[in-house]
């Protein structure tokens, strides 16, 4: 099981890796609260999605955000990597994603 700095870390590189790709990307109109809830050490992360960037990292949760993501801190970790497909890993519930509509069409295109 990976700890919470090794999930606080994988959601910085997460943020830099998106931040790298943002200007390369077509401009994608998303402009959400995010929660990143994980699990299994009962912690959460918070920030917000802008323009294709993850900014405003913190600890804690944000019970108000629009874009809820839940799983297990060895998910987040393989996520992150590249190891874990998201879409497999949503099909088989090791990863739930809960937004509008919507928004999961805009968040495919980040991922």
């Amino acid at each position: 099981m990976a700890g919470v700095d090794e999930c606080r870390e994988a959601l910085r590189e997460l943020a830099a890796r998106l931040d790298r790709h943002a200007d390369m990307q077509e401009r994608i109109d998303l402009n959400r609260t995010l929660a990143c809830r994980v699990t299994d050490l009962g912690t959460a992360f918070h920030g917000r999605l802008e323009g294709g960037r993850l900014v405003d990292l913190a600890d804690g949760d944000d019970p108000k955000a629009k874009i809820a993501l839940v799983t297990g801190s060895d998910d987040l970790i393989a996520l992150v990597h590249g190891q874990l497909d998201i879409t497999k890993a949503v099909a088989a519930r090791r990863i739930s994603i809960k937004a509008n509509p919507f928004d999961l069409l805009k968040l495919r295109k980040l991922l």
